[in-house]
């Protein structure tokens, strides 16, 4: 199945030889952290026009690092709102000709500002929607055909249209380990030094594993700027 590794625009390094082939988001206006991949059998390429909507700013979309986005995934942005305080929600100024008179109307539109999907292999599954401003937390996982229109907690599990909490992947007190480990900062040679433990180990197996915080590192130094959800 096609799949193309989504690079922002803004910088992302890459592995060498790495597969699936990178593909540059070019929107200044969407940041995707490194190694995250869109599968598509159609057009993975055209990530950026057909599976985000409506983007017309200032608000971002945010994606961490080692996400899995699924085929069809949305992720739908303010520019899709509609006026809702008078007595029709029609947006006429937007259809042009003696309409555009009115642009002035389609200001001060609702914002819920920006969408920010965390690290950890947030799993999207196919034909998922994200509407406006929701944060989705580090390790989520979003089932198929999902409707995401309010925040996701860090490693839970939703599904349905809205989408609910079906349940989460790991006790709270793990959460928080698996939060302050925070594996998805780790410098990318250590990362694949542990591939086995991050995968198929304990979390006691990936605290182990750390690199050791007397050589500078700490959670949240790493390469990825997002810090979506606490």
């Amino acid at each position: 199945m096609p799949t193309v590794r989504l690079v922002s625009a803004l910088g992302s390094g890459v592995l060498a030889g790495a597969v699936p082939r990178p593909w540059e988001v070019t929107s200044p206006l969407i940041e995707v952290g490194e190694y995250t991949y869109y599968d598509d059998p159609d057009d993975p390429s055209a990530f950026e026009t057909r599976n985000v909507l409506d983007h017309y700013g200032p608000e971002k979309l945010v994606i961490g690092r080692f996400c899995a986005l699924g085929t069809g995934v949305r992720f739908v942005m303010n520019g899709a709102n509609h006026r809702m305080d008078g007595p029709s929600t029609f947006p006429f100024p937007a259809l042009g000709g003696s309409w555009s008179d009115h642009a002035d109307l389609l200001t001060g539109l609702p914002n819920r500002g920006d969408t920010v999907v965390g690290n950890d292999v947030v799993w999207f599954g196919y034909d998922t929607t994200v509407m406006p401003g929701v944060r989705i937390g580090h390790g989520a996982i979003v089932g198929a055909g999902a409707v995401v229109t309010a925040d996701v907690p860090p490693y839970a599990i939703v599904g349905g249209n809205p989408a609910r909490v079906i349940r989460t992947r790991h006790r709270d007190e793990d959460i928080a380990r698996l939060l302050a480990v925070a594996w998805w900062d780790w410098p990318t040679e250590h990362i694949t030094a542990h591939v086995r433990t991050i995968m198929s180990g304990s979390i006691a197996d990936l605290e182990a594993a750390a690199p050791d915080t007397r050589r500078g590192w700490r959670p949240g130094s790493g390469p990825s700027s997002l810090r979506p959800y606490r």
